[in-house]
């Protein structure tokens, strides 16, 4: 059969979030002839975790050699990077240090460093106590992995901006609409959402926290499921700024694949600390009183949630101490920079709610992942460094996309 002629092809992407803002971007760049109509839950674009997070730009430090998040994270932040310099979004490449404090964090330090290098990051340099002193002379560590490519970015100037790029190439934006089904009809696909509908050749879906539900909304069985992580956030009082002057993370710890908490510095002034990273009981849980019974039931009755908690279970409890008592989170920063006191952690720092998929052996999935039907693309896990990479992962969607038209 003949390909169908460019001009007569729709496609839909469902979420207005970066990923799915940067999927219809790199749709229209590859072909101006595509009609691509972009559909949001919300009011607004971007509204849940592409504003919701702490606006650093992770340049591919942590993730597995030859993995999606490693190839997208590291060809992503340059890309966004460009990005912002092309649209004049507030950005900077400021670097990070990882610190180490006892001996088995050095030897997964050798590792990140290992991997970082593989990975292709430039200019990544191993720091004794002294040039530790000398970056961030109130950090405590034996070692330290400088990672100079690290940098901060305003994220909302980005989905701003996407925004305008798409309206201005003829890209047709909904919001307020959430997809209820999508059903095959014909050769076509019909997308419901409340008070609406529209046929369309090919579905992207990029919901991010309700990536699952959209996916089975379209007819597929997804492998994995949407579990919402809330992460937390204190601001720092003018006292505790003077105690930090760039990003400061822990080594992480491998059999848990959360960061730990951290300091951030922050594009609009200022510098955070955190995300720890506790079960949210509503997918758009950013408060810890937010709770949706059917969310919490669907994530408490699932089996790979279950296996989840037997398999980290110390790891549950601390983050759970560490959403519920200050003192516990203090204590972890005091692990990087001693000198910081309970009066300096100010109760303004928000929080954000990461989709993080899981499988039903109770694994978290650890990489970008994407599953197709025909004439549908799912993309069911883009948690951190999904933002930085959005521009990375949109392209390599829309690859995928015409790859299959």
């Amino acid at each position: 059969m003949p390909a169908r002629p460019a001009s007569q092809t729709g496609i839909v992407v469902v979420g207005g979030g970066l990923v799915g803002l940067a999927t219809a971007y790199a749709l229209r760049r590859q072909n101006t002839m595509l009609k691509i109509t972009l559909i949001e839950k919300e009011a607004e674009l971007g509204r849940h975790q592409s504003s919701h997070n702490s606006g650093v730009l992770h340049c591919g430090l942590y993730y597995k050699p030859g993995s999606s998040k490693a190839t997208l994270a590291v060809s992503g932040i340059r890309k966004m990077v460009r990005f912002c310099k092309d649209f004049g979004i507030d950005h900077e490449i400021c670097g990070k240090i990882v610190l180490a404090t006892n001996d088995v964090d050095v030897e997964r330090l050798r590792e990140l460093q290992r991997r970082g290098e593989a990975n292709g990051l430039s200019g990544i340099k191993w720091l004794g106590e002294d040039e530790i002193r000398e970056r961030e002379p109130h950090a405590k560590g034996s070692a330290a992995l400088l990672v100079p490519e690290e940098g901060i970015v305003d994220f909302s100037g980005v989905i701003a901006s996407l925004r305008e790029q798409l309206l201005k190439a003829g890209v047709e934006i909904i919001s307020s609409a959430e997809v209820r089904r999508i059903r095959k009809d014909g050769a076509k696909q019909t997308v419901e959402w409340d008070g609406g509908s529209c046929s369309t050749d090919f579905v992207v879906n990029c919901a991010g926290l309700h990536s699952d539900r959209v996916a089975r909304a379209a007819g597929l069985t997804p492998s994995c499921k949407i579990i919402p992580f809330r992460g937390e956030y204190f601001q720092l009082s003018e006292e505790g700024q003077r105690l930090v002057k760039h990003l400061i993370y822990p080594t992480p710890d491998p059999a848990f694949p959360f960061l730990g908490v951290h300091f951030s510095r922050l594009i609009s002034g200022g510098i955070e600390a955190g995300p720890n990273a506790v079960l949210a009981m509503a997918r758009e849980g950013y408060r810890k009183t937010d709770v949706n019974l059917k969310d919490l039931i669907e994530t408490l009755t699932f089996g790979g949630f279950q296996r989840f908690l037997l398999r980290y279970p110390g790891s549950a409890f601390r983050e759970l101490g560490n959403s519920l008592l200050k003192s516990v989170f203090l204590s972890n920063l005091r692990q990087l920079v001693p000198e910081i006191r309970k009066e300096d952690l100010l109760s303004t720092g928000g929080a954000g709610v990461r989709a993080q998929a899981i499988g039903g052996d109770g694994k978290l999935v650890d990489d970008f992942f994407f599953e197709e039907a025909p004439g549908q693309l799912h993309v069911l896990n883009a948690p951190s460094p999904g933002a930085t990479a959005s521009l990375a992962i949109g392209e390599h969607v829309a690859d995928r996309v015409m790859a299959s038209l």
